[in-house]
């Protein structure tokens, strides 16, 4: 390499294993061999052409081509094409030794095992059969960042015992800042004859950083991807590297052929499957956990980054591998994100500051509304479509029955609620602005009186709940145990702390059977769309309704009525009916 100051070192594209990801291997062959054509013209030494994979352990329904990459695959894409070597990864603990010919049957010149931190003894045996059958192999060592010193030690020790040709480090979550790089590759450059690599992901727009400062350190080999593509926040972008290197005097890497195939290929697979920098992946980079449990959390469009952040530190304090939805589920259910700490049925709370938060709720709650309306009706306006097309009925029945109102979130100047509550810091900070002067401020005591006051100077008291999913509706001294996930739902516990008799309920839709609605009369941002999570609420949703409707009936009281079309069924009574 002339005119620069970088040691050599060579680059191993990983675009279609990598970038396998985004659209779960499902390249056609054609693609992957122009993609290999550009590759080979560019430089590159090596292309990973694909995972390793077998139908043991993936079901060749739900993956593509080159999620297992067969030998004749391979043959087919790279024919009469002369270029740079192929690379093959695999899973360990997903391939046997016999998923692999012996290498002068094969094109494949590089196999490399990705492994986490409890099977490298495991790992490194498969590598060495592997390369008694005549492959150059590398060691692909995930979350390397996370490893203790200890366990960097014993690394460190297995592979000066070992015969590899490379082992390559991931900064698996892309947390890594170039000052953290030369102490983390010095020791491993150390071991005599084993190469060094480095798979840098772009969580924290690091991976070109990082990369320059691996190589300046002695790094053999650097992956990347074509347009940066992969998982999450995506990798090193090949074009990058390559046009660096140009620009710094190299005359062995050509980015024209690269930027050829992202402007034919990439560009509008890019628009299909987006990847790239964003927010949840910033996150995950910040607290190197999997970009899953970031992505999960945002997508609720529930939680303040605060909430997120703080749930986040919990997960990195647990050195949890992998993503685990149960393990979200259970954070998120025992009130750790948005609540006030982390709680369980007949539990204690954890931390001292829980418990204090604990005895400020039950102990001493003060909760300023209990019986305020003895034995009225009430009427809470929920957020559903059908509040807008009912509202003239809706105004009839107010008008007939003089009932205590209720509305939280956004209401557009539809109604003026007596009461309007929020309970989710993202649709206070975003509605508080519209909420009539004329009705008293409802807000749910996570939301702490310093927001509070920074966005508004009125008045206000506080609901007081336990947000427990995991829980039966119970109301004790006002304060609710109950499904807090819908503001609504908490409105109907307000309701029977201040006394309701029969409580008529409005604009409860559901969140099913609402495609073509919505499921708001608005546009609302702060929405999930998955499906998952939005089955969920309503199903949560629908338990705690009957458990309100159960708890009002077994205290004398008439009970809850949904009076717009709702999909949930049994309580449907049809505003007709009562005006």
């Amino acid at each position: 390499m002339n005119n620069t100051s970088l040691p050599e070192f060579e680059i191993l594209d990983c675009t279609i294993r990598d970038g396998g990801y985004i659209n779960n291997w499902e390249f056609d062959t054609k693609l992957v061999r122009e993609v290999y054509r550009a590759l080979s013209k560019s430089g590159v030494e090596y292309v990973e052409i694909g995972f390793r994979g077998t139908e043991k352990h993936f079901d060749r329904n739900k993956y593509g081509l080159w999620r297992f990459t067969p030998e004749e695959q391979i043959r087919e894409a790279i024919n009469n094409i002369v270029g740079a070597k192929i690379a093959l990864m695999a899973d360990y603990g997903k391939i046997e030794i016999d998923d692999f010919c012996d290498a002068d049957d094969s094109v494949v010149d590089l196999v490399r095992i990705a492994v986490h931190k409890d099977n490298l003894k495991g790992a490194i045996t498969l590598l060495e059969q592997i390369k008694e059958k005549g492959y150059g192999v590398s060691l692909n060592v995930m979350g390397y960042a996370n490893y203790s010193e200890n366990e960097r030690r014993c690394l460190l020790d297995l592979l000066k015992k070992v015969v590899l040709d490379y082992v390559c480090i991931a900064d698996s979550y892309g947390s890594l800042f170039p000052d953290q790089i030369r102490p983390l590759f010095e020791p491993v450059l150390e071991i005599p004859d084993i190469k060094v690599g480095f798979h840098p992901h772009n969580n924290l727009q690091m991976a070109f950083a990082n990369s320059l400062e691996a190589i300046r350190c002695g790094v053999h080999i650097i992956d990347s991807t074509i347009y940066g593509m992969g998982r999450a926040a995506g990798n090193l972008p090949t074009e990058i590297i390559i046009s660096f290197l140009e620009k710094h005097g190299s005359d062995r890497y050509n980015s024209i052929p690269v930027l050829n195939v992202i402007d034919r290929y990439f560009v509008a697979l890019q628009s299909e499957n987006a990847w790239g920098y964003q927010l949840p992946y910033m996150l995950s980079g910040m607290f190197q956990c999997h970009p899953n449990y970031a992505k999960s959390l945002i997508d609720y469009n529930e939680f303040t980054i605060e909430d997120i952040w703080k749930a986040l530190n919990i997960i990195k304090q647990e050195d949890t591998v992998g993503f685990s939805k149960s393990h979200l589920d259970e954070l998120i259910n025992q009130g750790v994100i948005g609540g006030l700490s982390k709680v369980t049925n007949n539990e204690a709370w954890v931390s001292d500051n829980a418990e204090a938060a604990y005895r400020r709720v039950i102990g001493d709650p003060n909760v300023p509304y209990v019986k305020r309306h003895e034995n009225r009706d009430f009427l809470i306006i929920a957020n559903g479509p059908t509040i807008k097309a009912y509202a003239p009925k809706i105004e009839k029945l107010i008008t007939k029955y003089s009932p205590i109102v209720l509305g939280g979130n956004y209401l557009g100047g539809l109604f003026k609620p007596h009461y309007h509550s929020f309970i989710n810091k993202r649709r206070f900070t975003s509605y508080i602005d519209t909420v009539d002067p004329e009705s008293k401020l409802l807000i749910g005591q996570y939301i702490t009186d310093e927001m509070i006051e920074e966005y508004t100077d009125r008045d206000y008291e506080k609901i007081y709940y336990i947000d427990v999913l995991n829980s039966d509706f119970h109301i004790k001294d006002g304060v609710i145990t109950a499904n807090c996930r819908t503001v609504s739902v908490l409105l109907a516990g307000v309701a029977i702390a201040m006394g309701a008799k029969r409580i008529f309920c409005v604009g409860m839709d559901g969140y099913i059977d609402q495609k073509n609605k919505g499921f708001h009369f608005y546009s609302e941002k702060s929405e999930p769309e998955d499906k998952e999570l939005i089955l969920e609420r309503h199903f949560w949703n629908q338990k705690f309704i009957e458990q309100i409707d159960e708890y009002m009936h077994d205290n004398g009281k008439e009970g809850l009525h949904i009076l717009t079309p709702t999909s949930y069924k049994s309580f449907y009574k049809g505003i007709e009916n009562y005006i």
